[in-house]
């Protein structure tokens, strides 16, 4: 199978040669109006996003990672407080905490979603909690309702990462109106990706909109006049203007991912792999997006099948290697290996395969015969 031709983790060119031309026209429409940075590019679609998510109001800014970080600053979280999050996620949440001056405090996961689990949630909150972080992993919606009675009853608010999940439904709402603010990546491989860093938040309170859009700017009101202590998250026009022209595909891009999660699934049945790979959990009143097609690997073989697939040619990605409460950064805070064994176990499994609106389903075939094949070898060497 190594002479086939490869199949990438995520194909970002596909998307520009199918838009190529209004992609070029839009950035064209940015230069000839010589505003390049916010502006009405990045007002256009800040409507847009919050109308897609049914939110009130949309704050453009710099990469999903600075979303975070506005997000929490304008529910003021700072030194001595704390925030819930889960230890498997991308660093960025953790980060955004950090950098506040506030404490992470870890609740772990569900096994079988990945997404942080209510149950572990209530435990872990003090008179110094500030906020409950929901992440919405790999394209599907934590489990909501558990963590809303949480907040109400603690009276706390629920930020959404919502960074791979954008389209994401929970009981027929959308993400982005699912907690008090909600944050959004476009990062080039995201299910609504630009062609460099891009972010938007989105929430429907008005004083933490505004709130928000002044903290993107140094805190200025009016310009020159500081109010915050803010930063320069500005999102650019170019990057908002082919998001716009984007954004009019993404339900149909989706559709997309979702068709091939299914050929994947019945892929794996076919080859009789349902054993070696645990396919991914689809919760029931769910629309998941599947920016990612993430399996679990049975028997500790998942490095082995990494090394395989690099033999084959075949993307693949470890979402993620090493859960939060691991990192070398975090020493500090005490934690150490058995504190989270969810997340630790999925750390050790977890798999994205290739995915991506345009994969086709002979791509999608040799993934998984590969797969099968390189069972069938490990099968042999173990008799």
């Amino acid at each position: 199978m190594q002479g086939s031709a490869g199949v990438p983790l995520c194909d970002v060119q596909a998307q520009y040669r199918e838009l190529e031309e209004p992609l070029r026209e839009a950035v064209e429409r940015v230069l000839r109006s010589g505003q390049v940075i916010l502006g009405p590019e990045v007002e256009a679609l800040e409507e847009e996003i919050a109308r897609y998510c049914g939110a009130g109001y949309g704050i453009g800014c710099s990469s999903g990672s600075d979303a975070l970080l506005l997000a929490l600053a304008a529910l003021g979280v700072g030194p001595a407080d704390e925030v819930i999050l889960p230890p498997f996620t991308f660093f960025a949440c953790v980060g955004a905490v950090c950098r506040l001056g506030a404490r992470p405090v870890f609740a772990d996961i569900d096994p079988w979603t990945c997404n942080i689990d209510p149950a572990q949630v209530e435990g872990k909150i003090t008179e110094r909690t500030k906020a409950i972080m929901a992440v919405h992993l790999y394209g599907q919606c934590a489990e909501m309702e558990p963590l809303w009675r949480i907040a109400e009853r603690w009276q706390l608010p629920i930020v959404e990462d919502a960074a791979q999940a954008i389209g994401a439904e929970y009981h027929g709402k959308r993400a982005g109106t699912l907690g008090a603010i909600a944050c959004f990546s476009f990062y080039p491989t995201k299910n609504l990706g630009a062609l460099g860093d891009a972010g938007m938040v989105v929430t429907s309170d008005p004083d933490w909109a505004e709130h928000m859009r002044c903290l993107r700017a140094h805190g200025m009101a009016p310009r020159y006049y500081h109010k915050y202590m803010g930063w320069n998250a500005r999102l650019d026009a170019l990057q908002a203007a082919m998001l716009r022209v984007k954004l009019s595909h993404l339900d149909r891009w989706t559709t997309a991912r979702q068709q091939a999660a299914l050929r994947y699934d019945a892929f794996i049945e076919e080859q009789h792999l349902a054993h070696f790979l645990q396919r991914p959990t689809v919760r029931p009143n769910r629309r998941h997006v599947f920016n990612q097609y993430v399996v679990r690997v049975a028997r500790g073989q998942r490095d082995a099948l990494v090394r395989h697939f690099k033999h084959e040619k075949i993307g693949c990605e470890i979402y993620y290697p090493v859960p939060l409460h691991l990192q070398e950064c975090l020493h500090h805070l005490g934690h150490k290996e058995g504190d989270f064994p969810v997340s630790e176990e999925a750390a050790r499994s977890v798999l994205a395969l290739p995915m991506f609106p345009e994969i086709t389903v002979d791509q999608q075939r040799r993934v998984i015969q590969s797969v099968a094949a390189f069972q069938r070898q490990e099968t042999r060497l173990a008799a």
